[in-house]
C-alpha cells in the first residue's frame, strides 16, 4: 500500500506501484495479445482487425484490466500484417518499467502539494496500453496527473492531465 520511494517525504518523482493494461490491433489480418493470462484482442484471433476508427481515438483509450504491484511474464503478441506474414514477439512491460517512474508532462511546480503528499503513501496508478499495428507494436503509458490550474480555460473540474506518452515502439 505504501509508495516506492521508501520513506521519502517528497514522492518526486513520481512513481507506481499498480497498472491497468490494454491492447488493440489495427490493420492485421489476425492477432492476439495475451497478457497475465488474459487475451486482450478476441476480436481478431481469427479474423482482420480493420485500420482504427478515428484520427483521434487514441485520445480517449485507457486500459480496462488492472493488475497489482509486480509484473506478470511478458505480453505474447501472435500476429499475421497485412501482407501475409506472420510474427511472434514477447514484449516485456516490466522490463519497459522497470523504473516504475510514472511518464507525464507536467512539472513539479504546477501539482499540488497535498496531492504530490497523498501519492508518497498510495501512489497514482498507470495505464500501459499496446497498438499493434500492421508490423509495428507500440508500447503506450497514460497517468491522471492533478495540476494547480484548469487544463482547460474555465473548466474547474479539468484540473489534471492524462497524456499518452510513447515509451517504447518495434517495427516487425
Amino acid at each position: 500500500m505504501f509508495g516506492l520511494n521508501f520513506g521519502s517525504k517528497d514522492p518526486w518523482p513520481l512513481k507506481f506501484t499498480r497498472h491497468s493494461f490494454g491492447a488493440y490491433c489495427f490493420n492485421t489480418l489476425r492477432c492476439s495479445v495475451i497478457y497475465d493470462r488474459d487475451q486482450f484482442t478476441r476480436l481478431y484471433e481469427f479474423e482482420p482487425s480493420g485500420p482504427p476508427p478515428a484520427n483521434d481515438w487514441k485520445q480517449r483509450w485507457t486500459a480496462g484490466t488492472g493488475v497489482d504491484r509486480c509484473f506478470p511474464p511478458p505480453a505474447q503478441v501472435d500476429w499475421v500484417s497485412l501482407d501475409g506474414t506472420e510474427h511472434h514477439a514477447q514484449i516485456d512491460i516490466g522490463a519497459l518499467f522497470k523504473d516504475r517512474l510514472v511518464r507525464h508532462n507536467v512539472p513539479k511546480d504546477d501539482i499540488p502539494e497535498g496531492w504530490l503528499a497523498a501519492n508518497a503513501i498510495d501512489p497514482v496508478s498507470i495505464d500501459v496500453l499496446m497498438e499493434v499495428n500492421d508490423r509495428t507494436i507500440t508500447v503506450y503509458t497514460r497517468a491522471h496527473v492533478t495540476t494547480k490550474e484548469p487544463q482547460i480555460q474555465g473548466n474547474p473540474r479539468s484540473c489534471h492531465r492524462t497524456d499518452l506518452i510513447e515509451v517504447w515502439t518495434h517495427i516487425y
